[in-house]
């Protein structure tokens, strides 16, 4: 599993990286769903089913640091136009070990399938789950390679109170004995703020590109309370 996306991500969350050497490592895509970049510490990942040589000539031309090739406007730009992709920006990737017993915080799970947030998050994942506490909503369900990922939503009356910090707390306790993932656009700094408090780590960074005809990405980082670019927030409101 090491060499696959799979086994690079749960190797990650174990704490255990691919070497800093500068590298770039290319596998194949988990499903044909997502493909993108993952940029460790000085390692990055392409998971994509194009050839392995078309990205090493792309990245080759972006003519910068090779440690911020595959990050670099000219290669994700070239990118997205092979492959007829789209993406959003470019996500903090972070994840937490999970935590024992239920959450310490009142949910209640949505059934409805037509709640939007459970419609937008099952553009872009998989066995999506949602919960509804007092003035915010998690989600959990599977992303990237198959990885538990949690977002959460704080409406906006319901801001500073740590409502985000506590709905990203109680994905840990739901999680059934996985590590959690969640993203967060590096300029939300409340959200990103509210995932650390609520035990994340960052573990790197995450360009993903979805289907043009698939939607915005679920998962992390708008202004709270609302979404500027999909629903890819990894948990508005602190």
């Amino acid at each position: 599993m090491a060499g696959t996306l799979r086994g690079i991500l749960d190797a990650a969350a174990r704490g255990v990286f691919p070497p800093p050497d500068g590298g770039t490592t290319v596998v194949p895509q988990h499903t044909h769903r997502d493909a993108g970049v993952v940029a460790f510490t000085a390692h990055s990942v392409v998971f994509t089913d194009e050839p392995e040589d078309w990205v090493r000539e792309e990245l080759a031309r972006t003519g910068c640091d090779p440690l911020a090739a595959t990050m670099h406007p000219r290669f994700l730009t070239a990118f997205m136009e092979r492959t007829g992709r789209t993406t959003d920006t470019v996500d903090l990737l972070t994840v937490a070990s999970p935590l024992p017993g239920p959450p310490p915080l009142a949910l209640v799970e949505l059934h409805d399938p037509d709640h939007p947030r459970a419609v937008r998050a099952r553009g872009r994942r998989d066995g999506v789950r949602v919960w509804a506490a007092d003035g915010g909503v998690l989600v959990l369900g599977r992303g990237v390679a198959g990885r538990l990922e949690a977002a959460a939503e704080v409406d906006g009356a319901a801001r500073h109170r740590g409502l985000g910090r506590a709905l990203a707390s109680a994905a840990r306790h739901l999680a059934g004995g996985e590590p959690v993932w969640a993203q967060q656009a590096a300029g939300n700094a409340r959200s990103v703020r509210a995932f650390q408090a609520a035990g994340y780590r960052p573990v790197g960074a995450e360009a993903l590109l979805a289907p043009r005809d698939g939607g915005a990405r679920s998962g992390a980082g708008h202004p709270p309370g609302g979404r500027s670019r999909g629903p890819r927030e990894g948990g508005p409101g602190a």
